[in-house]
């Protein structure tokens, strides 16, 4: 069998990039490992830049965005017993969306599906050629060849993708600590995302609905979750959001919970041959700059725009820059994903003069009209290249 893009991976960058494809009139076989249901139902980050709603609503694929996306003009920092607003609109024009990366999943499979795209599930990527392009793939018990003229590599970091480049450069630093992760059947407690600083660590509170909550807590990287009862975790929350005009925690049933390890990753270059690496195939980020997602969007567009160039034209001059250009968008995010995880966890080897340095940071972001714009423009989204 042969396509012109053989996209490994059916996660929200290969599906999105399928998508972006077929409105150039660019053929596309999508191949992921999983079955439907697992993928539209494993549960990660949902806070979209304005880059990243755009491209979904201009490629069609923002209906149900926009009917269920709770848009954001800011966000508070919380610390010393009392929050500080970020007024992200007021300080860049520009907004941010929670919406779930399972409903974006949910919707681009249906459009592609609905648009007679080729998406196989539980067909997994065993092996690939970057030079005389083709991606073997087990399905249904039988093993197949999908012959292509490019690859695009959306199968994240535990993928068959990144391994294939030969020379490749990779940065990485893990942190001392980690995310408990729950979803609750409750009203959220804000209209707003709160990132909380406390010397116990950092908390998050979160939106996925009007009634259902997303919230964090930093932990250990090997904490054993059986230890956390709900009402301990729910305990743990009140304690680190609690500020000095009493505002209240709303509770309710726990129904989902999860420890994920923070850590930052970088692979050099992007591409190989014919082969383009996107997404978590060539890049982490520790959550808190809410930029994984959003980083995976804007590698296909950039994607996207090259193979547009490349079968409109035969100019490859996009799809030699696409790594160049990738990068410098990946290490501005990853310094600014460093950055907020930095200023609000608690660290456990910190000395009592880093923990008043990390103070000292904390009453300047809050205080500094230059500082919150910083921190606006750069939570919000800088400009696809």
């Amino acid at each position: 069998m042969r396509t012109q893009v053989a996209i490994i991976g059916g996660g929200p960058a290969g599906l999105l990039l399928s998508h972006l494809l077929h409105l150039e009139g660019i053929d596309s076989v999508v191949l992921e490992s999983r079955d439907r249901g697992y993928v539209e139902h494993r549960q990660r980050a949902g806070m979209l830049e304005q880059g990243t709603t755009d491209v979904l609503r201009e490629s069609g694929a923002g209906e149900r965005l926009d009917r269920e996306g709770l848009v954001h003009h800011g966000l508070e920092l919380r610390f010393g017993g009392a929050g500080h607003r970020i007024p992200l609109t007021d300080l860049t024009g520009r907004t941010v969306t929670v919406y779930a990366q399972t409903e974006i999943v949910k919707d681009l499979v249906a459009k592609r599906l609905a648009d007679g795209g080729d998406v196989r599930f539980e067909a997994e990527a065993v092996e690939l050629d970057a030079s005389a392009p083709s991606v073997t793939f087990r399905s249904g018990g039988e093993t197949h060849t999908l012959d292509c003229d490019y690859i695009a590599g959306c199968d994240g970091f535990h993928g068959v993708s990144r391994p294939a480049v030969p020379g490749l450069r990779t940065f990485e630093r893990e942190y001392p600590f980690a995310w408990l992760g729950i979803l609750a059947d409750v009203a959220p407690s804000t209209e707003e995302l709160i990132y909380a600083n406390h010397d116990r660590g950092f908390a998050l509170h979160s939106l996925r609905s009007p009634h259902v909550s997303r919230l964090y807590l930093q932990v250990a990287p090997d904490e054993d979750i059986a230890a956390w009862s709900d009402a301990r975790i729910w305990d743990e929350l009140a304690t680190r959001f609690a500020t000095d005009d009493g505002w209240k925690l709303h509770e309710g049933p726990i129904t989902d919970k999860s420890v994920t390890p923070m850590r930052s990753f970088v692979a050099e270059p992007m591409r190989h041959d014919r082969l383009f690496l996107a997404g978590d195939a060539g890049h982490i980020v520790p959550p808190t700059g809410a930029k994984g997602l959003n980083l995976a969007v804007s590698d296909v567009i950039i994607l996207a725009r090259a193979f547009a160039e490349r079968y409109a034209s035969g100019s490859q001059t996009l799809l030699d820059a696409y790594s160049d250009a990738c990068l410098r968008r990946v290490w501005r995010a990853e310094h600014f994903s460093y950055w907020m995880t930095t200023l609000l966890h608690a660290d456990p080897a910190a000395t009592d003069f880093e923990r008043r340095l990390q103070r000292s940071h904390l009453d300047y972001v809050a205080s500094s009209e230059a500082a919150k714009a910083s921190l606006a423009e750069n939570y919000t989204g800088l400009p696809i290249p």
